[in-house]
């Protein structure tokens, strides 16, 4: 039976599994294709790639799904409700509008497009068919990256100091994205989950290194500021012999560590840091002020073992079924993206700072009415 949400937009049917098509079969394809396939919220019925061999290569693997060429044939072929996009960022604007179009609800791979203003067309498209549009920020559906939105925002860590991200390995250069464009996204889609308000920068200084001539940045440094003078760091690099993947959240009270590649201690809290006791409240002279150390426990927080894909297309059925917005919706990727596009224009001059477009405040949902949708 066919349902209608209350953004006016037509659902699915009641009761019933979401048909769901997998755009692309190339390197994720097959991820977001298996956990398709393993939910029970989810029958996935279609495997769409421009290479039809590698299409039905993956559609064979999984068993009773259709392989297509062709997105148009796709719809016009199998009845579906969503459409899921693993295909390279300067094709997902045309698929995303053309599934938008034909009624489908669509949850893209990051980046959400090329530009801000492709996105933004995305965002309006869904909007004014009630449909949902989403952005497969993987990150934020893992337990330990939930944990530390938790500890954030409920004030565990006190107020923030600083956030320092690194994410470096021997990784693939890209043919047509510099390593801020291909990396970087991970840490900024972070912290537009965690931080109170989301991701909102003023300006970021970006600064690369092209050591290979590659034509294009393989070492990034993006720094920008947060509210209350904090400072924000990501590290990105495709050249490092070791793989890293380590974010650290200092706070007035505590300081947190994330170490995805230690399943052992993912998160480590520790209760040290630098206090700092006026000696005259009228001073804003920090030389007038008593330095002290503290140095307290260590403890890590307990965390549920589950695949943050699955929790992903989970959240993306919830969405469609609730008609709500998703915790990362559209919104959430249009402001990784003019992040992205501001590091862009200061690669391009040296360094120099340079402005973020904050037109996107006024798209789709900030996260303080995402808390009150859910």
């Amino acid at each position: 039976m066919v349902s209608i949400d209350p953004f006016g937009g037509v659902t699915t049917r009641t009761g019933e599994p979401l048909r769901v098509a997998v755009v692309g079969a190339g390197y994720w394809g097959p991820n977001l294709a298996r956990n398709f396939h393993g939910s029970t919220d989810w029958e996935l019925v279609a495997v769409v790639d421009a290479d039809l061999k590698r299409a039905r290569r993956l559609a064979a693997m999984i068993g009773g799904v259709r392989a297509f060429g062709s997105l148009d044939v796709m719809l016009m072929s199998v009845e579906v409700d969503a459409v899921a996009i693993a295909t390279p960022a300067r094709t997902h604007h045309p698929i995303a509008v053309a599934a938008l179009r034909a009624g489908k609800h669509v949850v893209v791979e990051k980046p959400l497009a090329a530009t801000v203003e492709l996105a933004r067309d995305m965002i309006t498209e869904a909007d004014s068919r009630g449909l949902v549009l989403m952005a497969d920020h993987t990150y934020c559906y893992t337990p330990a990256v939930t944990r530390i939105r938790e500890l954030v925002q409920a004030g565990e860590l006190g107020e923030l100091l600083f956030i320092d991200s690194v994410r470096i390995n021997l990784g693939l250069v890209q043919p047509d994205v510099d390593v801020l464009w291909d990396l970087a996204p991970h840490d900024l889609s972070i912290l537009d989950f965690i931080l109170p308000g989301g991701l909102r920068p003023e300006s970021v200084i970006a600064q690369g290194a092209d050591p290979l001539g590659t034509g294009r940045a393989c070492v990034g440094h993006l720094s920008f500021a947060l509210a209350g003078g904090a400072m924000a760091h990501i590290h990105v690099n495709w050249l490092s012999p070791t793989k890293i993947r380590q974010m650290v959240i200092g706070g007035s009270r505590r300081t947190l560590v994330w170490d995805d590649l230690n399943p052992q201690q993912r998160l480590s809290v520790y209760d040290r840091g630098v206090d700092l006791e006026r000696v005259s409240a009228a001073s804003a002279d920090r030389t007038s002020s008593a330095i002290s150390y503290r140095l307290g426990d260590t403890w890590s927080p307990a965390l549920p073992e589950r695949e943050a894909l699955g929790a992903m297309v989970t959240e993306f059925a919830d969405c469609i079924r609730q008609g709500r917005p998703s915790r990362t919706g559209g919104d959430s990727g249009l402001r990784v993206l003019s992040v992205l596009e501001a590091s862009r224009r200061s690669l391009a001059t040296d360094g120099a700072r340079s402005d973020v477009d904050r037109g996107y405040f006024h798209v789709g949902l900030g996260n303080e009415q995402l808390e009150g949708a859910r």
